[in-house]
This record gives C-alpha cells, structure tokens and sequence, in this order.
C-alpha cells in the first residue's frame, strides 16, 4: 500500500490543465475519491454533447464524477448544488484539490474537507489573480510567470500561499506552449503539497498586500489587431492569444488570422507608411507597419484555411506590398 493512500481527496477542474495534474495526482497514489467538474458542453463541427478532459480521465480509471451546474444551494440549480454537497459529503475526503474548475466554491464546499481545498493557480500571486493568468503575463510582457499553491477563501484568489515556483517565459512563448509547461509544474506541486500536509509541514503565508493585479477573462474583440500599437506590443499579443481567440485584422472582405510574427529590430516605420501597410512580402514573411515599427509576420491563416507559415501562405494569399490591414475602429461588423 502507497504512503499517499491513507490520504482521500477530492478534485475539481475542468479543462486540460486540470487533467494534467489530476494524472500526477492519481501517479502518485493518492485516493481519488469524487472529481468534480463542468457539465458536458457542445464542442466540435457536430455540436455533440463532449466531456471534459478530467470527467474523460476519470471514467477511465472508474473514480465517481459529479457534474453540478451551480454548487449554491440558494442559487438557480439548489437541487444540483444538494446533490453534490451529498456526494462531498460521502466522499470524506481529506482535501479537495481545485484546478481551472469553473464554478465558485460558496463556504461550505470550502469548510467540508479537514485540510480545506487548496487551488493550483498559473500566476505568481498576487500578480494575476483571475481567468486568464497565462493569457495576461504573455501579453504584459512579463519575464517569469509560475504556479502558487493557494489555500483557499472565499475572495478571487485571495488566500493564503502555501507553495509557489517560478517559470521564465520564454521569448517564444504563447499561451498554448506556457499553458503545458504550467501545468505539468502545478501537477509536481500539489503532489508535494499534499505529502507535506499529510505531515503537518504546510506552512501558509499570507499574500503581499502589494502587487495584485488582474487576469480579466479573455473577450472575442481583443482579437483584433491595433496597428497602431507598437510592433512590441503587437507580437506579445499575437502570443498571447495563441490557440484562443488567435489575433486577426481584417483585409478587404477576408479575415487573416497572425499565429507567429517577430519584431524586426531596429527597423522603424517608414514615414509615408500608414499603420497596418504591407510593407514587404517573401517566403520568410510578411512586413506590416506597426506603430513604431515593423512586424513580419511568420504563420498566418486565411479564412477557411488552416495555419500555415508565410512562404506557403503567400503562395495561397494574394498579398502585395501597399496592402492595408485595417486596425479594429475601421473594421466592419
């Protein structure tokens, strides 16, 4: 029998970095004894009714699944969130752990387990409480990033630390290849911060009162490309954004999507050139005018397409240098 068998817990997530850490969990022989996530959702061209990555790991290793839509028993679904404080209840678990789950946790899912319910959030808090974490440290152009091991309360990310790691983001990064790498580092922590607590050796730490900022959830409209940003800024975006929503500027009727793109250095913007002007087409990109500089887009996508670097882009894309991606106020609906 594993040292970690003697300790139940419940877990609650939704998405693929919740699976990953779930995974690392159940590796490490903790008894999985409820997993709580998001209802099903349409997904994909057919629209069908798809599971969750976690709900997807869990029926394969046979660990009960609870699929509440609200856990408030004062709230719109009373009887979902009744049925689920009966499933926490009979889980009698040590600790729940909670990671991207997707719905609040009111005070008496967060009073149930003896050791509370920790949560393994993709910041370094304070910096970045809220939705999008990784999304917001790309794109502010933040040089390290991190997972922090939170106990938590009833506030937004508000309580006590319990363990933190730093990450550098890379000058490469997107949301999609940072997301990977938090998430396999938030499934090696709460491992340990679960062999620490069954010893007693969590010692929690009270957030700087400085520092906090926020990760706002990530809207469809920031999408769109301001060329009159600077190129610096652009590209952080044009990273941020990758996989979701995927940066994009209209040119006539045609939507191009910008997946890669670097920063020529030391170029500035032509002074006849308008924000947004194609200012050079070649198999190793596309030059736009940004702000104060020129952007050469590397991995584009045009409607209907699929992402494709520039040299075969171009052949597919009739782009020629004088051409204007339109910022958002001049786009049309």
């Amino acid at each position: 029998m594993g040292e970690n068998e003697s300790m139940r817990v419940i877990f609650a997530g939704t998405p693929e970095f919740a699976r990953v850490a779930l995974v690392q969990l159940h590796a490490a022989g903790f008894e999985i004894s409820l997993v709580l996530t998001q209802p099903d959702r349409p997904a994909g061209r057919g629209m069908k009714l798809q599971a969750s990555s976690v709900k997807q790991f869990a029926l394969e290793k046979q660990i009960p699944v609870a699929q509440p839509r609200s856990l408030r028993l004062d709230g719109k679904y009373p009887e979902d969130a009744a049925a689920a404080r009966d499933a926490l209840d009979a889980a009698h678990a040590d600790a729940m752990v909670v990671a991207a789950y997707g719905l609040i946790l009111p005070q008496w899912a967060l009073d149930m387990p003896r050791l509370g319910c920790l949560n393994i959030h993709a910041s370094l808090l304070p910096r970045w409480r809220g939705a999008a974490p990784i999304h917001r440290a790309i794109e502010a152009g933040d040089r390290e990033t991190g997972i922090t091991l939170m106990q938590m309360d009833a506030g937004l990310d508000t309580g006590d630390m319990l363990l933190a790691e730093k990450l550098p983001i890379a000058p490469g990064d997107t949301t999609g290849t940072l997301h990977d790498k938090l998430a396999v580092l938030g499934g090696r922590l709460v491992v340990e911060a679960l062999e620490l607590a069954a010893c007693g050796g969590l010692r929690p730490v009270p957030q700087p009162g400085e520092g906090i900022s926020y990760a706002h959830k990530i809207e469809k409209h920031e999408a769109a490309i301001d060329w009159h940003q600077s190129a610096t800024v652009i590209e952080r975006r044009i990273r941020a954004f990758n996989p979701f929503p995927g940066a994009a500027s209209a040119l006539g009727s045609d939507t191009v999507k910008f997946w890669q793109a670097v920063v020529l250095p030391g170029v500035r913007r032509p002074e006849a050139a308008v924000a947004g002007q194609v200012l050079a087409v070649s198999p190793e990109g596309v030059d736009v005018a940004a702000g104060d500089g020129v952007l050469r887009a590397t991995r584009l996508q045009k409607p209907g397409g699929k992402p494709l670097d520039a040299a075969e882009f171009v052949r597919g894309f009739a782009l020629q240098p004088g051409m204007v991606f339109q910022a958002p106020a001049e786009q049309r609906a």
